[in-house]
């Protein structure tokens, strides 16, 4: 996922469904500088983690 894409992700007003190696999770921040993302899966709302973008894919039509 580019990180334009990612930002717009994080500044919907809906949620949309994300999944970084084919587990759903939040995007909560983007660092461009290094390409990478804080998500944390869906299911463990504690448990942040900084991803590769390019890990990312969005789930949905």
């Amino acid at each position: 996922m580019d990180s334009g894409r990612a930002q717009e992700i994080i500044d919907a007003i809906t949620m949309i469904n994300v999944k970084y190696h084919g587990f759903p999770v939040y995007l909560k921040e983007i660092n461009e500088e290094n390409n990478t993302a804080v998500v944390f899966p869906l299911d463990e709302m504690d448990h942040e983690q900084e991803v590769d973008l390019m890990g990312l894919f969005e789930d949905g039509p």
